[in-house]
């Protein structure tokens, strides 16, 4: 009986990892009649005057902004917003390749989102598919299927519960019995060492640095279109709290793509190291 493959976990953040900006501002903000500035200052603005999360305000201002002006909040409409968004090069093909390289190589490869954008609109993007779960912010629906609350409100500390879910193998939003129960290391679906955090901002530092000291690789990607980005970023290194930077870039060939190719080299190589001396004790 072949035995089954280890898996790897591939976390990303959306807005600024995968599709350039914020998913808001392709198709809603304009749909509001809002520029991204307005929009986002009076989320902003509201949250210091209430001293609320910014997350909370945004997706308030998302349901005030359409209610005035008689925009659907029906889940399907913020999931053809999604269609809209696009996304940095490769990303469409960079999941099969990485699963197949994986593969060859003896790991199974599994992709999730960690995000403080909208899950609703990420359904709608044309890569949706390729996620296990996607974690992210999102809206309760009344029994006419209108949003009217938020359901789940991910900022850049809470975000690090999702890791710890991902290493615990529970999927569920909802359940915190399950993610808090003790499971040893060597006994959890993925170890933290078997997984690869990629972002791009302050909201994923937590996520970043909890994955880089726990064994795991974290990588901080940024527009290879904006002057000074990775000067920036580096600054991220020397805080030590990310592996990586590189451009956001996922085809053939890219810093990003080989930088990916060679963390699964090394988490399979050390992965056999593991089963060997697993054998000699």
């Amino acid at each position: 009986m072949n035995e089954p493959k280890p898996t790897v976990a591939l976390i990303y953040d959306f807005d600024g990892t995968l599709a350039p900006g914020n998913m808001q501002e392709y198709d809603f903000i304009p749909a509001v009649g809002k520029s991204n500035r307005e929009f986002w200052s009076e989320a902003n603005a509201l949250a210091e005057e209430q001293d609320a999360d910014m997350v909370l305000t945004y997706m308030a201002r998302m349901i005030q902004a359409a209610r005035s002006k008689g925009l659907s909040l029906r889940r399907e409409a913020f999931r053809e917003s999604g269609r809209r968004v696009a996304l940095y090069r490769g990303v469409r093909e960079w999941f099969a390749r990485i699963n197949d390289y994986g593969a060859r190589r003896g790991m199974h490869i599994v992709h999730y989102i960690n995000s403080s954008g909208l899950k609703e609109i990420i359904e709608g993007t044309e890569i949706a598919g390729e996620f296990r779960k996607i974690y992210a912010c999102s809206f309760l629906y009344d029994v006419d299927g209108i949003a009217y609350w938020p359901a789940v409100a991910v900022n850049y500390t809470n975000k690090t519960q999702f890791i710890f879910k991902i290493n615990k193998g529970v999927e569920s939003v909802s359940d915190s019995k399950e993610v808090n129960r003790y499971v040893p290391e060597e006994e959890r679906p993925v170890p933290f060492r078997r997984m690869i955090y990629v972002g791009d901002g302050t909201t994923d530092i937590p996520c970043m640095r909890l994955v880089k000291s726990s064994g795991g690789h974290s990588i901080a990607v940024y527009n290879p279109d904006q002057k000074g980005a990775r000067r920036d970023m580096a600054q991220l290194i020397r805080d030590n709290r990310v592996n990586h930077v590189c451009p956001a870039d996922y085809s053939e060939g890219s810093e990003m793509d080989l930088l990916v190719k060679t963390v699964i080299d090394k988490i399979a190589l050390d992965y056999k190291l593991e089963r060997m001396e697993a054998i000699r004790s």
